[in-house]
């Protein structure tokens, strides 16, 4: 099966800005209220200060990096769930199905976005993730890090925000330096836990879904049958069926259908493409065989579904128009 084309993946802008941030909230920290001359073309950064608490599923063309320094939120990256806790940091990829949720009344901290453009005078175009594991689908993508390296990358997000602030002499480069010293201070504490280190993992039921969900999270709109991922972790079907139902409760063909939904609600949330033209753009024979599938997955028709998620647009919009009148 041919991977269905022209998916769409949200750009960094700032349209993009309106979905994930509560602009009716003040917050002096980066890109919040940061002045237009001073913004810096493939980058942007925020603290959660004005941040929307729950956001997507949504695809995005860009990297992001995010640093949870108090408080608690669930990260969904693909198939996989993460209960974030402070000093932890998470990391999403181009075109990664990605939502957070549940965050706690005293979550703080801080997420970077940048296209791999920003950076490439530092680090070669194309090497971004063959430098940094965890800009990878099979790497570990949420690890929590120590206190002192925690406090370093504070460090750095600060002075990256004091650069933005001040118009000083290089302040692009300046910014472009502290970000690879971020990124670097990740990966040492990646690797002084040992993360790239399989042979770790002692619960190797529980590996072989986190790898199944990897997998499909990165192949799911080429390859749907079960045998595609067994033949790639060296298993039988059977055999990873059965692990993935004793360790999620569902089949590892569930797993598959709920990866290709999340598909579905990104494009019924973020375009105007009609069911119909979904239903060929995800390859399904026919409009019908899309609206069964996602009925029986999510318990929605498409077109519920997105006016569901309309009247929930409509009403935090109302909400923060009624902020800004009191």
């Amino acid at each position: 099966m041919k991977p269905p084309n022209n998916i769409p993946t949200q750009p960094l802008s700032s349209q993009h800005a309106k979905l994930h941030r509560d602009t009716s909230q003040i917050s002096p920290f980066g890109y919040h209220q940061l002045i237009e001359t001073k913004k810096l073309p493939g980058f942007e950064i925020y603290s959660t200060e004005g941040m929307i608490p729950d956001y997507g599923p949504a695809k995005s063309d860009f990297y992001r990096i995010g640093v949870v320094t108090n408080g608690t939120l669930r990260m969904q990256l693909g198939l996989e769930l993460f209960d974030v806790t402070s000093d932890t940091l998470n990391f999403s990829i181009p075109g990664q199905i990605h939502a957070k949720s549940n965050a706690s009344q005293d979550v703080f901290g801080y997420y970077i976005l940048f296209e791999e453009t920003f950076i490439e005078n530092l680090i070669p175009h194309n090497n971004l993730r063959g430098q940094f594991p965890f800009f990878n689908h099979e790497g570990h993508q949420v690890f929590k890090c120590n206190q002192m390296e925690m406090t370093e990358i504070t460090f750095l997000l600060q002075k990256i925000d004091r650069e933005l602030q001040e118009m000083n002499t290089d302040r692009t480069t300046a910014i472009k330096m502290y970000l690879y010293l971020l990124l670097l201070t990740a990966k040492r504490s990646y690797e002084r836990q040992d993360l790239a280190d399989d042979s770790r993992v002692m619960d190797t039921n529980a590996h072989l879904v986190s790898r199944f969900y990897k997998l499909v999270g990165k192949s799911f709109l080429s390859l749907r049958q079960v045998t595609d991922y067994a033949k790639m972790l060296h298993v039988t079907p059977n055999h990873l069926n059965r692990v993935v139902k004793s360790v999620t409760n569902q089949t590892a063909s569930d797993a598959i259908s709920n990866m290709l939904a999340q598909e579905a609600k990104v494009l019924l949330k973020s375009t105007t493409l009609s069911a119909a033209e979904i239903a060929y753009q995800l390859d399904f024979s026919e409009p019908a065989a899309f609206s069964r599938f996602f009925k029986k997955v999510t318990g929605l028709t498409p077109l519920m579904y997105r006016q569901q998620e309309t009247r929930i647009r409509i009403a935090g919009s109302d909400q923060s128009s009624a902020y800004l009148e009191q």
